[in-house]
Formats: C-alpha cells, structure tokens, sequence
C-alpha cells in the first residue's frame, strides 16, 4: 500500500511598494517561504522578469530540488551498495523556453555530478546508479520533462 506525505509551505509576498499591482512596474517580485522549523527562503522572480537577482527564484529552486534529491537517492543507493562516497558536488543546469505570451515550460535539466569514491573498481557501478536515483527520486518522478545526467566519478583512497 503506498503512503501518502504532505508538505506545508506558507508564502508571503513582501513585494508591495504601497500601491499595490496598479500596474507591471509598480511592485516588486519579492516573497518569502516559510516552513515550520526552517529557515525562512527569501525569494523573487528572475531578473529577466523584473526579480531580484539577489534571491531565490522559482526557477532556481526546481532545479535545486531536482539536484538535490537525485543526490541524496544516490548516496542512499551507494551506500546500499558498498560504494564509498568521500564528496558529492553538482552543477546542475536547467533549461527553460519562455513562450511569446511570456508563458514558459523546462524543456530539460541535465545533472552534472562530480562524485569521489574510494574504490576504483566500482566507477562502473556508481556511475550507472545515477541512473536507478533518477528513478527513486521523487521530484524526478513529478516532472514531465527529461532529466540526464553527466556523471563524473573521481577516485581518492581513504
């Protein structure tokens, strides 16, 4: 029987420059995410959009989302399988197409892991378990665009 989670987020927009939306430049994109015992997430649009360039964007935290819970899928597989991570870093990059309407849809994210190991008989193994954590990972699962990953495996004895 599958389980069912819920996560609560509280959004509030801080953006209001005293009149409100009267009309497209009148305001600022700025809001915070607060979640019960967290640090509140202070974000914006992109500046393409008319953000702060200085926070968080929705955009950015898709992608970061993506990153992250493929990472901790992966080190839960490694783990599963005798593989020793030492250092996990990732530069993921998610593509995004802006419609003539100013509406828009990601078209991919590619992950970019670089993962050290200690053993360099298994690079094998942990590079194609990046390919079961895309399938195990939540977020990955909820999107109707490609994720690919670019794996890099590096080898430090311990």
């Amino acid at each position: 029987m599958a389980k069912t989670h819920e996560y609560q987020t509280n959004l509030v927009w801080t953006g209001n420059k005293g009149s409100g939306t009267m009309d497209y430049r009148s305001y600022d994109r700025s809001y915070v995410i607060s979640i019960e015992h967290k640090n509140d997430i202070h974000g914006s649009s992109d500046s393409a959009f008319m953000g702060d360039r200085t926070k968080h964007n929705p955009e950015d935290l898709l992608v970061s989302s993506l990153s992250s819970c493929h990472m901790l899928w992966y080190l839960h597989l490694c783990s599963q399988n005798d593989i020793i991570v030492l250092d996990y870093k990732d530069n993921a990059i998610g593509k995004m197409t802006e419609n003539a309407d100013g509406s828009g849809y990601f078209t991919e994210v590619i992950l970019n892991p670089v993962v050290t190991i200690t053993d360099e008989n298994a690079v094998s193994k942990a590079n194609a378990l990046h390919e079961q954590a895309n399938k195990m990972c939540f977020i990955a699962n909820s999107c109707n665009f490609p994720i690919r990953h670019e794996p890099k495996c590096l080898i430090e004895k311990s």
